[in-house]
């Protein structure tokens, strides 16, 4: 029997949701926002200044995608009320799971709206740099920050992500011992914000050949990116800047030129390198985006310190420091992809493809 009544309550719940979140956004006033950056897009002054017109491009794109997630859910609630009275009036249940689909995609689409609501912070809106460290494990350590690596990555094309990497150390026999990299997005900082902390793998050692349990950690740390160098000050007298070669395969231009990047801040210790780019001049750029987003860091958690709200603070590397354990010992009850077998031990599959098996799995529970 169709019961209309529970399924107008239903679109009621999911329509106060909608104003909450229209509320919470100034869905109201940002028309005239976009119209006052659109004008000031096409003056030729600001062509002529390419972070400028970069920085105008995000928020109207920014607020392009607010208006249409606002819009898209208006639309849903209204389609499925019309598509209610449609039921009732042919007396037809056999739509009734056309409208429950109607109504999930109303529910994304206010889902969308609530999480851009949700994302409202100082440097929520902006760009991320991630930093993973290896911690205690050794060998394990190192290949279990490669595979966080790719995950974050997987993760990150997902959500439509640019992913650029910075600079990478490679493992003395296997992973990577760090790597720092740049997220770009719209709320990039806002989604990879929580993820900051330290990250425990629990399974059967792939190096190990009595093939013991081994646990592994490794540190995340997420800083956002900065666009107004005015907000922090780098002064010429505070650093030090070092050229070097660019370790690793890159051609003749990169192995016989000083390309690479290292900044020293002096009065932090912070020591920031860049790599990536084959340009000395690509590469000095980014390694001062990262310092300034580390300074940043450091400025925000001093704030936190002294209203003594520590929130997402990076702890030792080790035992009774994570923030999430992944545990794939001694059993797991997923299905194993490649053969079929579910309740799969974990052992069985070290000789595959471990690596990608977890990252598939990972993919599906963070």
């Amino acid at each position: 029997m169709f019961k209309a009544d529970d399924y107008r309550l239903r679109l009621k719940s999911l329509s106060e949701t909608l104003a909450e979140a229209k509320y919470a956004l100034d869905i109201d006033n940002l028309g005239g926002k976009l119209a006052e950056l659109k004008a000031e897009q096409e003056n030729p002054e600001v062509w002529g200044d390419l972070e400028k017109s970069k920085k105008i491009g995000r928020e109207i794109s920014s607020i392009e995608g607010k208006l249409a997630a606002y819009e898209n859910g208006e639309n849903a609630i209204e389609e499925a009320k019309t598509f209610i009275d449609l039921i009732e009036e042919a007396d037809d249940e056999s739509l009734i799971p056309e409208l429950e689909g109607m109504i999930k995609t109303a529910e994304d689409d206010i889902e969308n709206m609530r999480i851009r609501a949700l994302l409202r912070g100082k440097y929520d809106a902006n760009n991320a740099i991630l930093n993973l460290h290896a911690g205690a494990g050794g060998t394990e350590a190192c290949d279990w920050t490669q595979m966080l690596y790719r995950m974050y990555c997987r993760y990150c094309e997902q959500q439509g992500f640019k992913v650029t990497e910075l600079d990478l150390e490679n493992g003395d026999e296997a992973g990577i011992k760090s790597v720092s990299f740049k997220v770009e997005g719209e709320n990039a900082y806002g989604f990879l914000k929580a993820e900051k902390g330290v990250h425990r793998l629990v399974r059967i050692s792939p190096f190990d050949s009595n093939k013991r349990r081994h646990t592994s950690f490794a540190s995340l740390e997420v800083m956002p990116e900065v666009d107004d160098e005015a907000e922090v000050v780098i002064r010429d007298e505070d650093i030090r800047i070092d050229v070097y070669r660019s370790s690793g395969a890159g051609g003749q231009k990169v192995n016989k030129t000083e390309t690479a990047i290292r900044i020293t801040h002096f009065p932090t210790g912070i020591v920031v390198t860049c790599q990536n780019e084959r340009s000395q001049l690509q590469n000095k750029e980014m390694a001062f985006q990262y310092l300034r987003a580390k300074l940043l860091e450091r400025q925000i958690a001093e704030r936190e310190a002294a209203d003594a709200e520590l929130k997402g603070e990076i702890k030792k590397i080790e035992w009774g420091s994570q923030i999430r354990s992944y545990v794939f010992c001694p059993y797991t009850l997923v299905k194993d992809h490649r053969t079929g077998y579910e309740n799969t031990n974990i052992q069985a599959v070290m000789d595959g493809d471990i690596q990608g098996f977890i990252i598939d799995y990972l993919k599906k529970t963070v």
